[in-house]
C-alpha cells in the first residue's frame, strides 16, 4: 500500500481532474487563495467545514492507509486503528513522507483519490451531505464531488472515525490539521 512517487506526468489539479474524468464522475473545480488545511479550504470556498473532506495519510508497517473525515472533526486514531485492523505502529504520515511519497500533490492538499492509495475508511458524518469539497492536489484548488460518488469511486469502509470529547484519552490522540 505504498503511495506513489512524483512522476513526469500530470500533477496536482490536472491529475485529480483526469482521474475523475477517467472514472466518468461529475465534478466542479473551485479556485481560491492558497490554504494549508481543510478548515481553511472550507473558509476560502465558503463551504461548511462539516461538508469539506480532509484526507489524512496514516503510515503503518505495511505502508499508507488513507482516512477521510470532515474538516470540522479530528481523527480518533484508536478507532481508525481498530477499524482498519492496523498495528499499534499506525501514525500520521510525516510532512517529509508526504513530500516523498505523494509528491504529485502539494502539502495540505492531498485529495481522497488519484493518489495510488484509495481511502480505506470514510467517516460516516460526511454522508449527511450531498456534495463534498475535497482537496484538489494544490493549495489553491478544490474539487466538489457527490458524497455517493466518493463512495462508489473508492469503495471504502464507512464508520465513525472521529473523536468524541466524552471518549477523550490524551495518550491515544494525534493532531490532524
Amino acid at each position: 500500500m505504498a503511495g506513489p512517487r512524483a512522476t513526469a506526468g500530470p500533477a496536482g489539479i490536472a491529475l485529480v481532474t483526469r482521474f475523475l474524468e477517467d472514472h466518468g464522475l461529475p465534478y466542479e473545480v473551485l479556485e481560491h487563495e492558497p490554504t494549508l488545511s481543510a478548515v481553511a479550504e472550507s473558509r476560502a470556498v465558503g463551504a461548511d467545514p462539516a461538508a469539506t473532506a480532509k484526507t489524512v495519510a496514516l503510515h503503518d508497517r505495511g505502508g499508507y492507509r488513507l482516512a477521510v473525515l470532515p474538516a470540522s472533526r479530528r481523527l480518533d486514531v484508536r478507532r481508525a486503528r481498530e477499524l482498519l485492523g492496523a498495528s499499534h505502529h499506525l501514525r500520521l504520515a510525516s510532512e517529509q513522507e508526504l513530500r516523498e511519497d505523494f509528491g504529485d500533490f502539494e502539502l495540505g492538499a492531498l485529495p481522497p483519490f488519484a493518489t495510488g492509495s484509495l481511502p480505506e475508511i470514510v467517516d460516516v458524518n460526511l454522508l449527511g451531505h450531498e456534495r463534498l469539497v475535497c482537496a484538489g492536489g494544490e493549495q489553491r484548488c478544490s474539487v466538489v464531488i457527490g458524497a455517493l460518488d466518493l463512495l462508489r469511486l473508492t469503495e471504502p469502509r464507512v464508520a465513525d472515525i472521529c473523536e468524541h470529547p466524552e471518549d477523550r484519552d490524551p495518550a491515544d490522540k494525534l493532531p490532524t490539521s
